[in-house]
């Protein structure tokens, strides 16, 4: 590729990472997501780091990810910076619905760093984020001194938390954490101001849902909500000729000036290579995505105060 992707700094991390990540969630495979072979997950693998992405976001309860990640591209570690998740459970033998349980003990922090650097074949994880506790959760079991210890025993870097509103605010007040793992896009703005103010307190920015999981009946999934938000605004008269919806919505959370990378996970080579091109265009111009976030505003969609 001529043109390399655009890079960030992740906060107070130190860490050079492309703006556009990968998050390997996609990678599951049944049955809690879509069928995976051995051969997609290689080629899918490798055409990420091929594409010049440098930052992988997986976690402990992700069916298969872990595994093919160290199957597939340990061999390349040095090319990429790796984050994982933990207070996870193991999925029971019958699946259940919604999510899956968590557990905040230390006990169980350790089973899966320990499950997740086995599965990943590396040492150590660059990011360890915890995977959406409640700020009651995470002061009953005091999950940060686990994480700290991790830090210690040198098979964590740096360390992460998941986390939305009501909890982000206090989590940033706290400073503990290095990095946020947090959800936007232009069809889901309710945390645009906080992802600033995490910014702001040297914290490392990383969004998830940036793509807002692509358009319906092109990403293989039909879910009218929030894209009804992008027909409402108007936002097709916003968009360059020849650009994709869903490129132009990734491109809207590209250009929030406090975003260190959006992690967008795909099954598709081509649906890659669109994130990528979407990426190398650059941020929308200041007059456009202004005018986005009027009308966004005006159809219903606005930041939470």
């Amino acid at each position: 590729m001529s043109q390399g992707l655009p890079t960030s700094i992740l906060g107070r991390t130190g860490l050079k990472i492309t703006k556009l990540g990968y998050g390997a969630m996609e990678l599951r495979d049944a049955p809690r997501g879509r069928p995976v072979t051995e051969e997609l997950a290689e080629s899918m693998l490798n055409a990420v780091l091929d594409a010049g992405i440098n930052y992988i976001d997986t976690s402990n309860d992700y069916g298969r990810s872990e595994e093919f990640i160290g199957r597939y591209i340990s061999s390349r570690r040095p090319e990429y910076y790796l984050a994982t998740k933990c207070g996870c459970t193991p999925p029971p033998a019958t699946p259940v619905v919604g999510r899956q349980p968590h557990i905040w003990t230390r006990e169980n922090l350790f089973r899966g760093l320990e499950e997740s650097l086995g599965r990943l074949k590396t040492e150590y994880v660059d990011v360890m984020q915890l995977h959406n506790p409640t700020v009651g959760e995470s002061e009953a079991e005091n999950v940060v001194e686990s994480l700290k210890e991790m830090k210690q025993q040198g098979k964590v870097r740096w360390i992460g938390i998941s986390t939305t509103l009501p909890h982000l605010p206090i989590y940033i007040h706290w400073g503990v954490f290095d990095v946020f793992q947090i959800p936007y896009s232009a069809l889901q703005r309710e945390h645009e101001e906080w992802i600033t103010g995490a910014a702001e307190a040297g914290i490392g920015t990383v969004i998830r849902g940036g793509a807002a999981k692509g358009e319906p009946g092109v990403s293989g999934v039909d879910r009218p909500e929030p894209w009804s938000y992008f027909e409402k605004a108007e936002l097709v008269e916003l968009m360059e000729e020849g650009e994709s919806r869903t490129s132009f919505v990734l491109r809207f959370t590209l250009t929030h000036p406090h975003i260190n990378t959006s992690i967008v996970g795909t099954l598709n080579p081509e649906h890659l290579r669109e994130n990528v091109k979407a990426t190398l265009r650059g941020p929308l111009p200041q007059d456009v995505y202004a005018e986005a976030k009027r009308r966004l505003e005006s159809a219903g969609m606005r930041p939470a105060m």
